[in-house]
């Protein structure tokens, strides 16, 4: 059985050669949990580090019952570590946080407490502890993806957020998907709220990001994502004699083995 299903909140975190930053995320997550505002667990995607960072994970989820960890060998970028995560979780909500703690998990509550109201509750940095070329880089970023989604997300770069689970497995993921979520989760009629949290200093390591991945990438993006919205499929059953319904990927052995998840919780979501 995943144990993700055992808890309500799942924090993802994606981790590329952020052994600098191990120890103290390490700690920030295990004094948070007990903190959390639902019952929480931790699950780390190593995005094929060429470091200690994947030896640092094992180790701290051999010492915490709440921190689990995926690992594949070859690095796929950010998306693919938040998909990866997201195919993983079976947690009826997510969420998802960088691992050089320029947001606190602290800071979760702060969202969690819309969770039951909105299908996606995302953080907007304030006083961001950023270079002034990473701040513009970023501004006029934003500015151009919603002039061209028109989803109305403010910070898309903040890696603060909490969703449903079941609404997190049902986007179209793609190279740079994590910069549109909210997009993504209102082309499935989600709904969204945007809650300012506290942004701090990168505590250790290096930005695997540049000019490229910030404005020129998310460009050809927002052109994939417009034709997407307009040929996206909506549709909703509200009635079937297939029983139970399974989730994409499971099967009937699954389920009688007790290795799928809770049909209760993910009929419909595909």
């Amino acid at each position: 059985m995943n144990q993700t299903r055992n808890y309500e909140f799942t924090i993802i975190v994606p981790v590329f050669n952020e052994e600098a930053c191990m120890e103290p995320l390490v700690k920030e997550l295990s004094d948070y949990l007990p903190q959390a505002a639902c019952k929480t667990c931790v699950l780390f995607v190593n995005d094929g580090s060429s470091d200690s960072s994947l030896e640092k994970i094992q180790n701290a989820c051999k010492a915490n019952p709440d921190f689990f960890y995926l690992s594949y060998k070859r690095n796929s970028g950010k998306s693919a570590a938040l998909k990866a995560g997201f195919d993983a979780c079976f947690s009826e909500y997510l969420g998802y946080i960088d691992a050089d703690l320029q947001t606190k998990p602290e800071d979760f509550n702060t969202l969690l407490e819309y969770r039951k109201e909105y299908t996606l509750v995302a953080g907007i940095r304030m006083n961001r502890q950023d270079t002034r070329s990473k701040k513009i880089q970023s501004k006029i970023g934003n500015a151009f993806r919603r002039s061209m989604t028109h989803d109305g997300a403010i910070d898309t770069g903040c890696p603060l957020k909490v969703m449903r689970t079941d609404a997190a497995k049902k986007m179209p993921f793609f190279t740079g998907m994590h910069r549109f979520i909210q997009a993504l989760i209102l082309l499935q009629e989600g709904t969204a709220k945007q809650i300012h949290v506290p942004s701090y200093a990168r505590v250790a390591g290096v930005s695997k990001y540049s000019m490229w991945n910030r404005l020129v990438g998310p460009f050809l993006d927002c052109l994939a994502l417009r034709w997407m919205r307009k040929n996206y499929i909506n549709y909703h059953v509200s009635n079937t004699d297939l029983v139970p319904v399974y989730p994409t990927g499971w099967t009937e052995a699954d389920s009688n083995t007790g290795a799928g998840p809770d049909t209760r919780k993910n009929a419909n979501q595909d």
